[in-house]
């Protein structure tokens, strides 16, 4: 039984490639490295290849056949928002280009179990503070969202017309580490941004002060990356059952945290004295974005087990490890 973990050298697809081989399970991956790392996944037999381009189908077929791959975790993608709305024609090449050529691969092959790795940017902007089910309008607000959207439409179709059996898993805001090497070395999210502050001496900047909730800031749930990966895994235990009630789950905590919960947290783990300076609102930032994660806890049995002060101390000493001095 082996898994091929597409895109798994980067962030969380490294964390994802250690606890499945825990399991005893064997994995592949398929990686372009344009920002995984192979350092990452020591031991692990990897493929080199663009999945965006056309010739890569029969390649990563091959790869399936002579691997004996039974399973497919597909997070190889672009998830910069910026970057989308400047180059939006490219990301939906690259990322649901990449998709199209996995799942022909996987259909040439006969391999017919899927998880997807999608995002909570599917919901957009939500009209209510409540917590976000999975049956929530979706209304991405970028190409980036578009995208995974769009990608879970795909594997919907592709389980209608051939029988792949697929979970699409909305991720909350991953943070953390559950090794100091595993890190997420991208400065694309509200914590490492934090941190490259702390690194640069700078105080942080926190948009919006007015908002509806408990002080002023936004809310947004922090999910661990090591709890995300047993997410992966308990999915690999769910897809083979003959009965499946869902297939789209929200990854998340369930528990919101504040923007400014946040830096207060980070001055105490690394013992900084951080003084946030509150700036105008940023367009299209919604006030709350927590997940409800009844869906997972009731199908899968999967519940995130590390709360704030955890993500946040593992991510510093990951920070620490990347940037030794700091």
């Amino acid at each position: 039984m082996t898994v091929l973990i597409t895109g798994g050298a980067g962030y969380i697809g490294a964390h994802v490639v250690r606890l499945v081989r825990d399991t005893g399970r064997d994995v592949v991956v398929v990686d372009d490295f344009s920002t995984g790392r192979p350092s990452r996944i020591p031991g692990v037999p990897v493929v080199r290849m663009d999945l965006s381009e056309p010739g890569s189908i029969g390649s990563l077929s091959d790869t399936m056949g002579s691997s004996h791959v039974t399973s497919v975790i597909h997070f190889a993608a672009k998830k910069r928002v910026d970057e989308s709305m400047e180059r939006p024609a490219w990301y939906f090449q690259q990322n649901i280009g990449a998709l199209s050529n996995v799942l022909l691969a996987m259909e040439r092959g006969r391999v017919d179990r899927l998880v997807f790795s999608s995002s909570a940017a599917v919901y957009g902007t939500p009209a209510t503070s409540a917590e976000v089910t999975e049956d929530a309008p979706v209304v991405p607000v970028n190409p980036y969202g578009e995208t995974k959207l769009s990608g879970e439409w795909l594997v919907r179709d592709a389980a209608r017309a051939w029988g792949l059996r697929a979970v699409s898993l909305r991720y909350f805001n991953v943070a953390g580490a559950g090794w100091p090497e595993l890190g997420d070395p991208l400065v694309t999210n509200l914590v490492t941004m934090l941190l490259q502050g702390i690194s640069l001496g700078q105080q942080p900047r926190v948009f919006g002060g007015d908002y509806p909730t408990r002080d002023g800031s936004c809310v947004r749930d922090f999910v661990h990356a090591l709890d995300l990966a047993r997410a992966h895994v308990a999915s690999l235990d769910y897809l083979p059952r003959s009965e499946r009630g869902w297939d789209v789950f929200n990854v998340g905590t369930g528990i919101g945290s504040t923007v400014l919960e946040v830096v207060n947290e980070l001055a105490r783990v690394t013992g900084r004295d951080l003084i946030p300076e509150i700036c105008a609102r940023r367009p299209g930032d919604p006030a709350s974005v927590v997940a409800s994660v009844d869906r997972i806890t009731d199908v899968m049995g999967w519940r995130a087990q590390a709360a704030l002060p955890e993500i946040l101390a593992s991510a510093w000493t990951a920070w620490q490890f990347d940037h030794p001095g700091t």
